[in-house]
């Protein structure tokens, strides 16, 4: 009786250190339940393989299409054309709004091409899009996900999420966080020198979000003009030498060259590829919580988002804005992904 005292001790150690790992193992395994919200656009299409890619952390719902960098028929087609590409077709596709809620629709068809996918040959894909609408979708998933569940990703503008809050505010019950491709603050802006264009293209819509009070996350071109494509990290991902690679390959030296030369830049942005890396791994990110608001107002400020990086009024922190990241990890974690599919 005595030993086996002498060994409690022991045992316990064991125990807690077996129900940590146990913890641990659980909370590594957890995956993000996710709705990704995209305009598809080249750097869309790059974003999603690399979602459909990384199954293990992502649990994608669904896809759901807004027009944005081309019309809805075509962003809707895109994002079916990366879901077959991915072999990822049992992730349904909805279309959602063809236009924003209150401006003239504008289109970046001098960015991404006619078809939106520059650099490579698009076709109609094999599996066609889910019955009813992206914006009724969202309400119904949302409406009834456990409370603060659901990741919602937004790669282009935010038309689909604003119309579906109009309709339903409640839905917010659903929602654990809106992580953004978009805005500009220190980087200025690519549709005028203040505003980004997925905020220019639906600027009533991002009010609407932010006023939600939902959990919010922005990636915008401060971040994104940092992790830039060079000729060594392009040829790494051509490296890999299966389908996927040679398609986001032909995509980003195609793509890349209009920002290249805007910028004088050395390499070119793959914007919404960066909320997929910072859903995968955070830590290659760095950025504060800070009060942030849209202008919708006519004039030289249309679609700016006004960041008060250094608090000085005051005002309540309503998201976290992605100021920094590491471009080579960025790149790292994209090849890693892309190899993993045909």
């Amino acid at each position: 009786m005595y030993r086996y005292a002498q060994k409690l001790p022991h045992l316990l150690r064991s125990l807690l250190l077996l129900s940590l790992i146990t913890a641990t193992s659980a909370q590594a395994a957890e995956k993000i339940d996710l709705i990704i919200d995209t305009d598809p656009g080249a750097d869309d299409v790059v974003a999603l393989l690399f979602a459909l890619a990384s199954p293990q952390e992502l649990n994608i719902r669904a896809l759901t299409t807004v027009a944005g960098n081309v019309r809805l028929d075509k962003t809707s087609r895109n994002a079916r054309l990366a879901r077959e590409w991915a072999g990822r077709e049992e992730v349904p596709v909805y279309a959602g709004a063809p236009k924003p809620l209150m401006r003239t629709p504008i289109y970046a068809e001098n960015i991404h091409g006619k078809e939106g996918l520059s650099g490579v040959t698009v076709h109609e894909p094999k599996e066609g899009l889910a019955q009813g609408s992206a914006i009724n979708y969202l309400i119904d998933t949302l409406k009834t996900a456990k409370p603060h569940s659901i990741t919602i990703a937004m790669l282009g503008p935010q038309t689909n999420l604003a119309l579906a809050l109009i309709q339903e505010p409640e839905i917010v019950q659903g929602i654990k966080e809106v992580v953004i491709m978009g805005g500009a603050h220190f980087n200025g802006g690519n549709m005028t020198p203040v505003a980004e264009f997925n905020l220019f293209a639906d600027p009533q819509a991002a009010e609407v979000v932010l006023k939600s009070g939902v959990k919010l996350t922005y990636l915008p071109l401060d971040v994104t003009h940092k992790i830039l494509t060079s000729e060594t990290r392009l040829k790494q991902i051509a490296a890999i030498g299966n389908n996927a690679s040679k398609l986001v390959g032909n995509i980003l030296n195609e793509y890349v060259k209009g920002d290249m030369e805007h910028y004088g830049l050395a390499g070119g942005p793959v914007h919404d590829a960066t909320v997929i890396a910072y859903l995968l791994k955070p830590e290659l990110f760095t950025g504060r919580a800070v009060n942030v608001v849209v202008d919708s107002r006519e004039g030289p400020t249309f679609g700016q988002t006004i960041v008060d990086w250094y608090d000085g009024l005051k005002a309540p922190k309503n998201a976290f804005w992605v100021e920094s990241g590491d471009a080579q990890g960025f790149f790292d974690l994209l090849t890693e992904r892309l190899a993993r599919l045909q």
